[in-house]
């Protein structure tokens, strides 16, 4: 059992925080910027509950979190009630938050001129993931906190492996978003055109997806897809600050992603349609206009 802080009880931290309560076993303590939220989890999960950041921090073995974007995640670290301010010596401070990879190296820096460590761990699974404790984790830093860290994550992580040096964790994230992109275009412009060609879709998947085409979206989204229902899962509004993170590096680094960019406009587009929280799935609705 390791004393555990967990930062941001949002649909993806609070189920997460959850699972190091009951099946990892651990003592945690929760902070949320919405505190009746963090108090929700307390009486569900039996935790204690922080006023800050920085009172949640302090000597515990591990802190997680998982919060918006780069901005929410300085201001929670290195802020004036930051988590950094509480940190003790030799601690590990996890983050789930799918940021840049410069933030990750930026206070992977200032973690060790304080003396802890700093793991960038952003996850794929999206909300059903969480809520099921089978995550995966791709993580950044050094091999020795990311063995001690990796000990906790596994309450809710089905894989959860190294994939380099600070910022390397965000950058496999990156790879995530823009395959998952340009598959679910795919999809959807596959389902489109069958049902425009008026085959039977379940007749067509139940072929194909026994063939080379076969995918996790394919299996897990073509129903709703074909029914126009995306009121669950991954909201679009966050997949489109996912896929800004992932242009902004490939400008960077000269990465060529025209297909990336082509399903970020197609997003921007869904989000005009009034679907900023719907599923990513519902790239198939700008289709059928």
């Amino acid at each position: 059992m390791a004393k555990v802080a967990f930062l941001g009880l949002g649909v993806m931290g609070f189920p997460m925080a959850g699972h190091l309560r009951t099946k990892g076993g651990h003592d945690v303590t929760v902070y949320n910027r919405t505190k009746a939220k963090a108090d929700q989890w307390a009486a569900r999960f039996g935790g204690r509950v922080a006023r800050t950041p920085h009172e949640a921090a302090e000597g515990q073995d591990v802190v997680m979190t998982c919060v918006g974007n780069d901005h929410d995640l300085r201001e929670v670290m290195t802020g004036t009630k930051g988590a950094f301010h509480g940190m003790r010596t030799g601690a590990v401070l996890v983050d789930h938050t799918t940021a840049s990879a410069a933030i990750a190296r930026e206070l992977a820096t200032e973690a060790t001129a304080r003396g802890f460590a700093f793991i960038d761990a952003p996850v794929s699974g999206g909300q059903a993931g969480a809520e099921n404790g089978v995550l995966t984790v791709m993580c950044g830093g050094e091999a020795e906190p990311f063995g001690r860290a990796q000990t906790v994550i596994a309450a809710y992580a089905r894989a959860c492996n190294l994939m380099g040096s600070s910022g390397a964790g965000q950058l496999a994230k990156m790879v995530n978003q823009i395959c998952i992109a340009g598959m679910v275009q795919g999809l959807a412009e596959g389902l489109h055109f069958a049902q425009k060609a008026g085959l039977d879709v379940e007749t067509l998947i139940a072929t194909i997806s026994k063939g080379a085409a076969q995918s996790w979206q394919m299996e897990n989204r073509y129903k709703t897809m074909t029914a126009g229902k995306f009121d669950f899962g991954f909201a679009v509004d966050w997949m489109r600050k996912d896929l800004d993170i992932c242009l902004a590096e490939a400008r960077r680094n000269g990465a060529s992603l025209p297909v990336t960019a082509l399903v970020d406009q197609f997003y921007a587009e869904i989000q005009a349609m009034g679907g900023r929280r719907w599923d990513t799935s519902s790239l198939i609705a700008r289709l059928g206009r």
